[in-house]
């Protein structure tokens, strides 16, 4: 009796007009590397349950077996992509911060907003106040619509209970359950050093070495985070204390990231290449020798155009130096609830190509 070794496609995509596959070196790409990205005219997907089997273009090999219980998917005149990664969001959060465009349009900084008691200082009574299952209904909401847009893998910090380490962890524990029962990935990262708790204005070291010397070790014990992250930037942590903080993290086995050089060239990015970081986020005010050194240490540089126009601003990340540089590139919604409220991907792609260039 002659067996059937066909594999069967549950999933056919076909006739797809556009099919980036980003075939090529599995690390960042750089330089004239980031304009290949894989391009298939008239490609074709063949799917098996949850394993994709083929892809190429024109018709799927014989050796392929479509039954009528395959679903067929006809792309004609469509693109499409491999799963789309936010890697920069603060996704948990309680509350709203509308309010804010209305300083905003008055002339109040970001900066001036944050040291008035707002911006962060709101959002972090807000997810104090929230529940467990308050948090995890509000940030599913948000995973639904960024998986609409074409995004499978999300980074989402904590930084909403600052020295209430219990809110910092609840923050955690909803992005860990969150990965269990949502189709899109998460990947936690702990950012309790997101501006400076109120208590601590006029001694923020010792802020700083109570994070470091007790929760940072219980954070990197309970696997509760995969990255560490801290918010460098005049009136927040400086270079030194920045500095501190992401090195304790990285001893405790912690990858690092940074808020860096957002409003002003303080330092940040030289940091970042300094420590190996695997990203430097914002770079709005970057000097050029950060940003040589970030090159030299191949430190992803994660841009936030929307961030930029929500803030009114008319300075932009220096795109196309840090390309020429040779710095990786990656885009990011920063979705928050008051500097960048947008879930949309798709929309930072479009912000990135006019704006950033």
């Amino acid at each position: 009796m002659e067996t059937d070794m066909r594999e069967k496609a549950t999933l056919v995509i076909k006739n797809i007009s556009n099919l980036i596959t980003m075939q090529g070196p599995n690390k960042p790409r750089k330089k004239e590397e980031m304009s290949e990205i894989g391009l298939i005219k008239n490609g074709i997907i063949a799917v098996s349950k949850d394993k994709i089997i083929y892809v190429g273009s024109g018709d799927l090999p014989k050796d392929i077996e479509i039954s009528k219980d395959t679903k067929i998917i006809n792309a004609q005149g469509k693109t499409v992509t491999p799963g789309l990664i936010d890697p920069h969001t603060h996704l948990v959060h309680g509350g709203s911060r509308e309010y804010e465009l209305f300083k905003k349009l008055k002339g109040e900084s970001y900066l001036d907003i944050l040291s008035s008691g707002g911006g962060i200082y709101d959002t972090v009574e807000s997810t104090k106040k929230a529940s467990f299952e308050e948090l995890i209904k509000k940030a599913e909401k948000s995973l639904n619509r960024m998986l609409s847009y074409g995004v499978t893998t999300v980074e989402a910090k904590s930084g909403y209970g600052l020295d209430d380490f219990d809110t910092e962890l609840k923050q955690l524990e909803v992005i860990r359950e969150l990965n269990r029962i949502h189709p899109v990935d998460l990947v936690p990262t702990f950012l309790g050093a997101h501006a400076v708790p109120k208590k601590y204005q006029d001694d923020v070291d010792k802020f700083v070495d109570i994070f470091i010397k007790e929760m940072i070790p219980y954070v990197a014990e309970k696997n509760l985070a995969k990255f560490c992250d801290v918010f460098c930037e005049k009136g927040v942590f400086s270079v030194d204390q920045s500095k501190k903080i992401l090195s304790a993290a990285k001893e405790h086995g912690l990858f690092l990231k940074i808020h860096a050089d957002e409003i002003e060239p303080l330092g940040g990015a030289e940091l970042a290449a300094e420590l190996g970081c695997i990203s430097a986020d914002h770079l709005v005010g970057a000097s050029d020798e950060g940003l040589k050194k970030m090159a030299q240490n191949n430190v992803i540089a994660t841009l936030l155009p929307t961030t930029t126009f929500f803030l009114q601003s008319e300075k932009y990340a220096n795109a196309r130096r840090m390309i020429d540089l040779g710095i990786p590139i990656s885009l990011s919604t920063d979705y928050n609830p008051g500097s960048s409220p947008t879930e949309n991907l798709q929309l930072v792609m479009t912000f990135g190509a006019i704006k950033l260039h």
